[in-house]
């Protein structure tokens, strides 16, 4: 039930703020609203509309849940967090409530992921204008935003499985949209089953975590963690275990080494679905491994691994992007990249910059997103190879294409910069220099694939596929320049609401190497890919170096002649076992009775005269037998 004392009397209690947010746990049910609304709208039902109303509907109820978010961000600013109680199911002595915390960092989110959310389903307006199937993907966009929304106000390890649960069937059905694709078909496949993976996991930890901790709400998990050092009861190897079970639910979610391909998969979804995916969506795992880092952080080996994995994830993940001709698959591997420093960052006990790193990436890759569809919907090409000389005829697709660039990449004034200022800065304090280097080399080899991807697509000449491509509708041109002045701004709101540190500074050692390291990355690929001083920049590699880079290392080959190859060989087995031990069995039971049956039927004569011959036969030769047993051995 809801409590009525779980707000401060003299701070919200009376204020129209203070309403909204009390109720801030009727945001998640806007849109669940708008996707329970378009049911009227599918072919069976509505059919002389058509489904542009569902967009319409879904657009209002994201509008509602922004205004609401935004009135009880304003409420909770300057406010300690508060929680919220909602009974769920109470029976016997069972008792599961869903724990809420609104404070200013949930509810910021919540307005984050509407506002993101809103832009999407105006940009799908445009980029999706002449398919039928408005109604699944508004309604499936809902589904997003009403878990999202739930997973960053729900204070609770139990219920946040669940969330990413529903969040992995939503990836699921939204990446196989267009289902009569079999690429389509393979990606919505391999991602649900590479999220599984993780998740299989992360419900080990989950389980095993409450009996020691006996709560599962994160706020009393914090709580719990600084008593554990103190406490000799629990011993080191089961920390070391739940604290990697936890850590593999993010690492799927967030398409982390080894659990990484199933990104680039989902990208044969449409593709204002990807900017939400790969903005927020990813997120979530990221999200998750923050609110855990408390616990996680108890195991050194638990660390360890988030560390490593985030560090391989995001130097692999960045070279194989500054190799990509699939425009598409330069951003999924540069997702993955950006994810890697934020688990560096968690793993480095720095879970406010992870924040950070999430907000600078969330907003500068939903702007360079939006550029990409702008260019694949005219240019109807995803090779880079094939486009060139956009920057005449599509100005302000490039100019948000450099701003997110900016954002994205370390370049001041911009929040990137930022955001892996204060993790350098936090990294030398620590006097973890190789993570120093790391994060660098991403930087620079970041900044490098990304202006790379600009130069073929917007500098030299007009090719034919190019020649036509004009600006896209107005309807994809708005969210998308919207995005870019969020961008444009986006420190100045990171310095309004504090969250950047005051011993930033651009003129200290660190700030002047990460300005270098982007400076560096940016120029050489300007100068290969837009001065053009050098015909072919790949012939500069060795040929064996670039067929590892452009085909990602061969890791889907590795997992062919190995995982796969292992669980098709376990299914040979299984399938033998049970045809000819299993079956077998069954069978030679089955043909026993058959054949008993079968001849005893030819015995059944039906005659008395034969029924007391066999019975006088039967009877006088187990008398002879008995005879010949017992009769040597009586006494004399």
């Amino acid at each position: 039930m809801v409590g009525a004392d779980i707000f401060a009397p003299n701070s919200l209690t009376g204020s129209l703020t203070g309403f909204f947010a009390q109720t801030s746990w009727l945001i998640p049910c806007y849109p669940m609203l708008g996707a329970a609304f378009s049911i009227f709208w599918s072919p069976a039902l509505i059919r002389r509309s058509g489904p542009r109303p569902v967009g319409y509907l879904n657009l209002l109820m994201t509008v509602v849940a922004l205004t609401h978010s935004s009135l009880a961000f304003v409420a909770m600013w300057h406010q300690p967090p508060q929680f919220l109680q909602l009974s769920w199911l109470q029976v016997a002595d069972l008792n599961l409530t869903l724990p809420l915390e609104l404070s200013a960092l949930t509810l910021g989110a919540s307005v984050v992921v509407t506002v993101l959310n809103l832009l999407v389903q105006v940009y799908a307006i445009g980029y999706l204008e002449m398919d039928w199937g408005w109604g699944r993907l508004y309604s499936l966009l809902a589904l997003f935003e009403a878990g999202l929304t739930a997973l960053v106000l729900c204070d609770s390890l139990f219920f946040s499985y669940i969330l990413l649960e529903i969040l992995t069937l939503g990836t699921y059905l939204i990446v196989g949209f267009w289902f009569n694709q079999s690429l389509v078909v393979t990606g919505a496949r391999d991602a649900f089953l590479t999220k599984r993976i993780g998740d299989l996991i992360l419900l080990m930890g989950v389980l095993a975590l409450y009996p020691l901790a006996g709560t599962w709400n994160f706020s009393e998990l914090a709580l719990w963690a600084e008593t554990v050092p103190a406490n000799d009861a629990i011993a080191p190897l089961t920390l070391s275990l739940i604290g990697v079970a936890l850590v593999w639910g993010p690492v799927s979610k967030c398409a982390q080494f080894p659990l990484h391909l199933w990104l680039d998969e989902a990208m044969e979804g449409p593709l204002p679905t990807t900017i939400l995916r790969n903005s927020v969506v990813v997120a979530t795992g990221a999200w998750v491994l923050v609110k855990l880092a408390p616990v996680i952080l108890l195991s050194p080996v638990a660390t360890g691994m988030v560390v490593v994995i985030g560090s391989v994830s995001a130097l692999g993940g960045s070279l194989i992007a500054a190799a990509q001709i699939d425009i598409k698959r330069v951003m999924s591997y540069l997702a993955s990249a950006y994810m890697g420093l934020i688990f560096v960052a968690v793993g480095s006990a720095q879970p406010e910059t992870a924040l950070m790193l999430v907000l600078t990436h969330a907003i500068a890759t939903a702007l360079l997103l939006m550029a990409v569809g702008s260019l694949i919907l005219n240019v109807v090409t995803q090779d880079l190879t094939q486009m060139g000389g956009l920057w005449s005829r599509r100005p302000i697709t490039g100019l948000s294409f450099l701003v997110g660039i900016a954002g994205l990449v370390a370049l001041p004034p911009f929040g990137g910069f930022w955001a892996l200022l204060n993790l350098l800065n936090d990294l030398v304090d620590s006097g973890q220099w190789w993570l120093v280097a790391v994060v660098m080399v991403t930087n620079a080899v970041a900044g490098f694939a990304l202006m790379r991807m600009f130069g073929l697509a917007f500098a030299g000449k007009v090719t034919p596929s190019t020649t036509r491509a004009a600006e896209p509708l107005w309807l994809m041109v708005l969210p998308m320049v919207a995005m870019a002045g969020f961008t444009l701004h986006l420190p100045l709101v990171m310095k309004q609401a504090e969250l950047l540190p005051n011993n930033l500074s651009l003129v200290s050692p660190m700030a002047i190497g990460l300005l270098a390291s982007s400076a560096l990355g940016l120029g050489v690929a300007i100068a290969f890919y837009i001065l053009e001083r050098i015909t072919r920049p790949e012939k500069l590699l060795p040929p064996l170096l670039n067929r590892l880079l452009a085909y990602d290392f061969y890791t889907p080959k590795v997992y062919q002649f190995t995982v796969i190859a292992l669980v098709d060989k376990l299914s040979q087995l299984t399938d033998w076992l049970d045809i000819y031990v299993v079956d077998g069995l069954v069978n030679l039971v089955g043909s026993v009775s058959l054949f008993g049956g079968e001849s005893l039927k030819y015995i059944n004569t039906g005659r008395m005269q034969f029924y007391v011959f066999v019975m006088a036969a039967v009877s006088l030769a187990l008398g002879l037998y008995m005879s010949l047993y017992f009769l040597p051995k009586l006494p004399v």
